[in-house]
């Protein structure tokens, strides 16, 4: 259960009559996903990123601190200032100042990271004012702007924080070609300049079947002849740019802002995440990132990827996989609860995502998704890791979330057992010092 005490006194008054929560905390293997040494390359870092309004000052205590970017701590302190993580390390040598809020749980771990969402385009209602992940009446828009359809007030969003989710990678569906835009919001904010963190991560494409349709390629083939036009239209707008700017003679092209997005994508600059699932269009992804050797490709879903592991592996692309949970059949028919093991154990970047859901309640949670993957063989670490350390490494914010390290983003998840326990409560969410959420049995113990 989560305490809260405004005073070291305090919290050592309440220790006299209540349990002390490092009970029952147990040490768990360490990480070695901190190392980037496996050669597979993040998404880029972003240069332009909102200023993030001021955090504020906390100290947490817990028996048990999965930092992400070492061994576990037990007993351990976590000290955020002005937002920022400014030291972690066990309670013997981190001193806690006198005037700092102080909250207290039994573990500790990174605020966790939704790798590939939905949430604030795909609302909870599941109706037509709040459907605004994939716009219809065109099959290729690059153009569209996440964060001009991002609703931070969501009740998604909120729903999702109280299970410690802080950071989300959201953005349009896998529903159409090419369907727009994503973007990195923290789950807080009243509006998007408050919640953003980066406001164009990368842009959506679709090789599934979602894609053929409503206007779309009708085949496999026509898919890819597709891609490749609109991938040579972004080349050719991005030499045309360099040339109009290294030739002051020469005048630049007219504004055109989907050759505009295109041009991005073929310069590296925003990657294209493709959502794949089936082997013969994992394989198309690999044949474009040949042709194409200047675009970041991130390959999502990936159902099918112990089939043709050899040559994912070879092309070392990220991937964001699909969700553990996720229901088998068409596409996924050949899905498996052990893939995010069998990608990890061949040293491929790999992130976890809750997806996108065309039901109630229109979003999955990573924390569950990561907890059944542990439960099919992958280690605890690696399964925190797939939603905290190598979730932000994958969408290139790595510097600022995804571990509890000096410096860092000062996004903590709290919980009172194991995380990936069934049983398990979050109890706390904090974003940049500031606790945002608590569990429901701290909120009634403050009934009482």
């Amino acid at each position: 259960m989560l305490r809260s005490f405004h005073s070291p006194a305090a919290a050592l008054a309440a220790a006299l009559v209540v349990a002390a929560p490092f009970v029952g905390a147990t040490a768990l293997a360490p990480s070695n996903h901190g190392d980037p040494s496996n050669g597979t390359e993040p998404a880029p870092r972003q240069d332009a990123r909102p200023a993030r309004p001021v955090g504020g000052d906390l100290a947490i205590r817990a028996g048990l601190i999965h930092t992400m970017a070492g061994d576990p701590i037990t007993r351990g302190v976590i000290l955020i200032e002005d937002g920022l993580v400014t030291a972690v390390g066990k309670d013997t040598e981190v001193t806690i100042p006198d005037d700092f809020r102080i909250v207290e749980a039994r573990v500790a771990v990174p605020g966790l990271v939704d790798a590939h969402t939905c949430v604030g385009l795909a609302g909870w209602l599941n109706v037509d004012h709040d459907k605004d992940e994939v716009d219809r009446t065109g099959s290729a828009q690059p153009e569209l702007r996440a964060i001009d359809a991002y609703n931070p007030r969501e009740p998604l969003v909120g729903w999702l924080r109280g299970f410690g989710v802080t950071t989300v990678h959201t953005g349009h569906a896998p529903l159409a070609l090419i369907s727009g835009q994503t973007m990195i919001a923290k789950t807080v904010g009243d509006t998007v300049e408050e919640a953003v963190l980066v406001p164009e991560a990368m842009i959506a494409a679709c090789m599934t079947s979602a894609a053929r349709g409503d206007g779309g390629p009708g085949t496999r083939a026509k898919v890819m002849a597709q891609l490749r036009e609109h991938l040579h239209t972004g080349v050719a707008h991005m030499e045309a740019l360099a040339e109009a700017e290294a030739d002051d003679e020469k005048d630049a092209p007219a504004r055109d802002l989907r050759k505009e997005a295109l041009a991005r994508i073929a310069r590296g600059d925003t990657p294209l995440m493709v959502t794949a699932h089936e082997s013969a269009d994992l394989i198309n992804v690999l044949r474009l990132q040949a042709e194409f050797p200047g675009v970041r490709f991130v390959i999502d879903g990936a159902a099918e990827a112990p089939a043709v592991l050899d040559e994912l592996v070879e092309a070392n692309l990220p991937i964001i996989v699909h969700p553990t949970m996720y229901r088998a059949g068409g596409e996924t028919k050949d899905l498996s609860m052990e893939t995010p093991k069998l990608l990890a154990e061949a040293g491929l970047l790999v992130a976890m995502q809750s997806g996108y859901e065309g039901y109630v309640p229109r979003t999955r949670v990573v924390l569950f998704e990561a907890a059944i993957a542990a439960r099919y063989g992958l280690p605890f670490e690696q399964a925190l890791a797939m939603c905290t350390i190598d979730a932000a490494r994958l969408i290139g914010v790595d510097d600022l979330v995804g571990s509890l390290e000096v410096g860092k983003h000062g996004d903590v998840a709290l919980f009172d057992g194991d995380p990936f326990e069934y049983t398990t409560h979050c109890v706390g969410t904090v974003i940049e010092g500031r606790l945002v959420a608590t569990g429901e049995r701290e909120l009634e113990k403050q009934r009482r």
